[in-house]
């Protein structure tokens, strides 16, 4: 295939969802770790056009940001000598009692950046102003981060600093084995196109679950399906690679390299889930001057989730949106209560957007 239209063929689509009736022969419980992954199976309807139960996981790196970690962005981002910078989509996430986006309406320099390096510029362009980047994703945005901080301290810029909520996605699978009936995973595919997938081979084996790297397109994932299916009907649980086009066993080393630099491995606190023990990353020894926490005295701030959102058990895959009793009123797209119905890789979001309804 050459084109992105025909990942969308909708002949090849229904050979594929062919396929997969036919090969199952029990409703297997699969989940799908990637927020990205979730948008596309509920927007296109695979989850209810397939024999088997269609999990959504905690892939929303937007969604998993713990609230006290927002509420410190808000701290710092109210501080007049401070330009806070964020991707867009962190800019509705709810604190505590606000939001980035308000803040920035009663007066806050809060600016959107489409790069880490844009922060960069930016302190370099203002050197008598604080220049804070919200750091947050998985694997995937830790090697521009990495990168960003390197210039940083190349050239010097004593005025960049990082506000890093970075997690790793195979403590949160092992997590979720640990404690839910998954049957097979749906892996990241843009995770793996950095990480490679030999860190997934030891939990497959451990946990006797198959795991399918997978793309993002309607073909991808139901290819990906398919194969999760048929290993888990023959008995097998290996890793498998559907995306091949992007993902190598041993993916990015020099990605890998900077981020090891950069950062460390790190305990790390998932939004409504909790302490997953080295699920994230946090900077190094070397680079520890760049961490706006401790620049700004903001690692006190705790906070605590409002009761009616059920976020926690949504990204563990143990309740859907439609299961909350907020959902499609009081939470919504412009008035949410929580993460996952702002991002645009939020499970309540996809919901919401493709007018599913409790």
């Amino acid at each position: 295939m050459k084109y992105l239209d025909e990942y969308r063929d909708p002949v090849l689509a229904r050979r594929l969802v062919a396929e997969i009736q036919a090969a199952a022969t029990r409703p297997w419980s699969i989940m799908e770790v990637c927020g990205g992954q979730t948008h596309t199976i509920v927007r296109q309807g695979i989850d209810e056009l397939l024999p088997v139960r269609m999990i959504h996981g905690p892939g929303c790196p937007v969604c998993v940001t713990p609230l006290e970690m927002i509420d410190r962005a808000l701290a710092i981002a109210a501080r007049p000598e401070v330009i806070f910078t964020s991707y867009g989509d962190m800019l509705r996430v709810p604190g505590t009692s606000d939001d980035l986006l308000s803040l920035k309406a009663r007066g806050a320099d809060v600016r959107v950046v489409y790069s880490p390096l844009d922060a960069v510029a930016l302190a370099r362009a203002n050197p008598d102003r604080q220049v804070v980047f919200f750091a947050v994703g998985f694997e995937t945005t830790a090697p521009a981060n990495a990168m960003a901080v390197l210039r940083a301290a190349d050239e010097g810029l004593g005025n960049f600093s990082m506000l890093v909520s970075h997690v790793l996605v195979p403590p949160a699978m092992t997590a979720i084995m640990e404690s839910a009936g998954v049957d097979a995973f749906l892996a990241a595919g843009h995770v793996c196109a950095v990480m490679g997938w030999r860190e997934y081979e030891p939990l497959a084996d451990k946990f006797r679950v198959p795991i399918v790297v997978t793309g993002f397109e309607p073909l991808d994932l139901l290819e990906g399906i398919l194969m999760a299916v048929r290993q888990l009907e023959e008995g097998r649980y290996e890793v498998e690679n559907q995306y091949a086009r992007a993902v190598r066993r041993d993916g990015n080393l020099p990605a890998q390299q900077a981020v090891g630099r950069v950062f460390r491995v790190s305990d790390r606190v998932w939004r409504g889930i909790g302490t997953i023990p080295l699920s994230g990353l946090e900077l190094s020894e070397e680079f520890a001057g760049f961490d706006a926490t401790a620049r700004f005295g903001v690692g006190g701030v705790t906070a605590r989730e409002d009761p009616r959102c059920i976020a926690g058990r949504i990204l563990r895959g143990t309740a859907v949106p439609t299961d909350c009793t907020a959902y499609g009123t009081l939470c919504t797209p412009r008035h949410p209560l929580g993460a996952p119905m702002v991002s645009a890789e939020g499970t309540c979001a996809a919901f919401h957007n493709a007018g599913r309804t409790r």
